[in-house]
């Protein structure tokens, strides 16, 4: 019994200690803050009991099995979470290419340019979107240009444009 607690302790310290780590990266330091208060009292009722228990190696064994599980479980809830944006920018393989305005007709913000390839023109478009949504968004890209070079990054930080607009309101 005692082996398990440090396993689910370890769990849920370090499923805190990764989104907290991935909310000041993102900016967010007051649910941060408030994240590492939760973290470290958890992570001293863990540390306690595998410190009272050193004499049985299998405690160690299970704060570190714990951690490793913890630090996959949180980067999992981070994912299903999504939060954020993406860039997502998309090369078309031909400048003819109607996959703007299709796109826009599925409520995204598109910027579009033409760009030169090795093999000639093409159109490049950028599009912002939230985590969440970025999934629909390369499903959108796939069906209307399967052939299409898509890159996605997160933005830092973003002022002005469509985007901003709808996020103020």
């Amino acid at each position: 019994m005692l082996v398990l607690s440090i396993i689910a302790i370890n769990v849920v310290y370090v499923s805190i200690f990764t989104l907290r780590l991935i909310l000041v990266i993102k900016g967010r330091r007051g649910a941060a803050s408030l994240m590492a208060m939760a973290e470290v009292f958890i992570y001293l009722a863990g540390l306690n009991l595998v410190l009272q228990n050193l004499s049985n190696p299998i405690n160690m064994a299970a704060y570190c099995l714990g951690f490793g599980i913890g630090v996959y479980a949180g980067s999992r809830i981070e994912e299903y979470l999504a939060l954020g944006y993406s860039v997502v920018q998309v090369i078309a393989d031909s400048a003819a290419t109607g996959l703007p305005n299709k796109l826009r007709d599925f409520g995204y913000g598109v910027t579009s340019w033409m760009a030169e390839g090795r093999d000639g023109k093409r159109l490049v478009m950028q599009v912002l979107v939230k985590r969440s949504n970025e999934k629909r968004l390369m499903r959108s890209i796939g069906m209307v240009a399967p052939k299409a070079f898509v890159i996605s990054h997160e933005p830092r930080q973003f002022k002005g444009g469509f985007w901003t607009k709808m996020i103020e309101r």
